[in-house]
């Protein structure tokens, strides 16, 4: 009969291969879809040079797991001097991080780009060099997460992800909290089977696009 501490004992092997899992699945799916859209790619990246002067890609600094930085990648959605108009718009979210609906800086393309988000494609290349997954927490910046300890230390603990459980829960939710919610539940529920379901919910996400801005 097997004891308490027997199981125990077996649960960090249990964790080690599912992770690996999740590593395989991430480096297969990101390979064949970067395949499968690079028509795609270059469609957007020529739609993109047409409507504005700027480069085709928008590169940010994104904490990934163990606090370590790396660019991030989508593809370009708003005007070249956005930063610069930043400060003259008012944010909408009760938080750190900053959203604005019906943000002006936003070009033609970059709206339709979001509201499919197509504009996440480019991630799939981050999760081929290991710096995110399918599924995890939104990479953010250190400073969009300072207002809470305990949540960027949770999050930290994983790899981001281009989808996750706010994504398909609270999409188009503005309140902080939400995302701190949903990012303490992922991380303490976290599995393949739920990666899974948050892979499955995430087209229908998409097709309505809730949340899309």
């Amino acid at each position: 009969m097997e004891t308490i501490e027997t199981r125990v004992s077996r649960a960090p092997a249990v964790l080690v291969k599912a992770e690996l899992l999740k590593q395989l699945v991430d480096l297969s799916f990101s390979a064949v879809l970067l395949g499968a859209f690079s028509p795609v790619f270059v469609l957007l990246a020529v739609l993109i040079k047409l409507e504005s002067r700027g480069p085709v890609f928008f590169r940010q600094k994104r904490c990934g797991r163990g606090g370590k930085e790396f660019r991030m990648l989508k593809f370009r959605t708003m005007v070249p001097d956005a930063e610069a108009i930043k400060s003259s718009l008012k944010n909408e979210v009760d938080g750190p991080m900053f959203k604005v609906s019906r943000d002006p800086r936003v070009t033609r393309i970059g709206r339709h780009l979001r509201r499919l988000s197509l504009d996440e494609l480019p991630q799939l290349v981050n999760v081929l060099r290991g710096e995110m997954s399918l599924v995890g927490p939104r990479p953010l910046a250190r400073e969009e997460m300072s207002m809470n300890g305990v949540w960027m230390e949770a999050r930290l603990n994983l790899k981001p992800g281009i989808t996750g459980l706010w994504q398909v829960k609270a999409r188009e939710t503005l309140k902080f909290s939400d995302w701190v919610k949903y990012d303490m539940e992922y991380v303490e529920r976290r599995s393949n089977l739920l990666d899974l379901k948050i892979l499955l919910l995430t087209i229908p996400s998409v097709i309505r696009r809730r949340g899309a801005r």
